[in-house]
């Protein structure tokens, strides 16, 4: 009997097979061939599930942001829980939050060097653009809604421009990142928290 495939669990495969070679290799080596090989399949199979190269970059983006989602959202319920728990420190739960879009660890710094290398490609693939676009939409809700908690709160200084300190908090995640994917020796881990937190006594007045 032949083996039943279940094509949601191939596509998976096939999309951590682009992300594998993307990590090592770099994103350009990320072929048809390529990813076909690092699955172990052959691919015509790979074509089977996806029409072609742009269709399976498409995918392999999403889901590395919904990687990344998944670990924001369990932070995300608990900060903006309008109920929270008593005695919670909501600071502190801001910066886990935050510090979830950061390459804290090796796996972090891993996918924020494919985050980096989809939207550098994004500029001169307009298939990648509107996925780059979303995703830095995402980035820049979470980080408004971030504020509006804090303001909600009373832990946001009042009379600050909201859409002027989503743009400022959000560059600071973005040049943090950069620089922890390309110097991970001289920016770490500790520095990174120590530099967001250091961002938001700035928004509380502190």
């Amino acid at each position: 009997m032949p083996k039943i495939v279940d094509p949601a669990e191939r596509r998976q495969a096939v999309a951590d097979a682009v992300l594998r070679v993307a990590a090592r290799e770099g994103l350009e080596h990320a072929s048809l061939r390529n990813v076909a090989e690092e699955a172990g399949l052959a691919v015509g199979s790979v074509r089977h599930y996806f029409a072609g190269s742009s269709e399976l970059m498409i995918f392999a983006m999403q889901e590395l942001a919904r990687r990344i989602d998944a670990r924001v959202r369990t932070h995300a319920r608990v900060l903006l829980d309008p109920e929270p728990a008593p005695g919670a420190d909501r600071r502190e739960q801001t910066v886990r939050l935050l510090a979830e879009t950061l390459p804290l660890d090796a796996e972090r710094r891993k996918e924020s060097a494919l985050w980096l290398s989809f939207v550098t490609a994004a500029r001169t693939r307009p298939e990648l653009r509107t996925r780059a676009v979303e995703l830095q939409a995402g980035l820049d809700t979470l980080v408004r809604r971030v504020l509006i908690e804090m303001e909600r709160s009373g832990a946001l200084t009042p009379g600050l421009d909201p859409e002027l300190e989503t743009r400022r908090l959000s560059a600071l995640l973005d040049g943090l990142t950069l620089q922890a994917v390309q110097h991970p020796d001289l920016v770490g881990p500790d520095e990174l928290r120590a530099v967001l937190r250091r961002h938001l006594d700035t928004l509380a007045g502190s």
